[in-house]
């Protein structure tokens, strides 16, 4: 991992950062969703279009999903769960409620005439259900073991009930 605009103040960081764990992290095709008791999906914007179509990840939801395990996205993150179909191409999370970015909010964003994927679309055409609250405001769905939230300011209920779940687990 390279760093930009290194400097005297900020070279100790940067050092102390590469010897840490997290700083070489895995790759996704190494993960087993067995080892892992609840997965979560930050806002990032390549979740757009990286995550949104990776195999690896789709290998992981479909676990998590069969097994009942909690995940959690939000914002862009929510894109990631698109990936995760079934053998009859169905999509895991059908009939589920959902959140994520609006399609209000994304049109204020420049590019989103490129945008790979509206997850609000896919999300209905999908055969779930998808809410959203006026732009920028805190929006947290969860149904069953899913929690989704509609922006990076839903980040923290988000989690707070991804930590629920994981509390309740038998």
């Amino acid at each position: 991992m390279d760093f930009v605009d290194v400097n005297e103040s900020n070279a100790r960081w940067v050092q102390d950062f590469r010897l840490k764990a997290y700083a070489s992290p895995a790759k996704l095709e190494s993960i087993d969703g067995a080892r892992y008791h609840a997965l979560l999906i930050p806002s990032c914007p390549g979740a757009l279009a990286d995550l949104a179509s990776s195999g690896s990840l789709a290998r992981i939801l479909q676990h998590f999903r069969s097994e009942s395990k909690p995940v959690c996205a939000v914002g862009h993150g929510v894109a990631a769960l698109c990936c995760a179909t079934n053998e009859d191409g169905s999509w895991v999370f059908q009939g589920y409620s959902v959140t994520g970015p609006s399609v209000y909010e994304l049109i204020r964003a420049p590019g989103f005439a490129h945008l790979p994927l509206v997850v609000e679309d896919f999300v209905k055409d999908a055969g779930a259900c998808f809410s959203a609250s006026e732009p920028d405001a805190v929006h947290v769905v969860l149904d069953r073991h899913l929690v989704t939230g509609q922006n990076a300011g839903s980040t923290v209920p988000a989690v707070q009930n991804l930590l629920f779940l994981c509390g309740s687990r038998k």
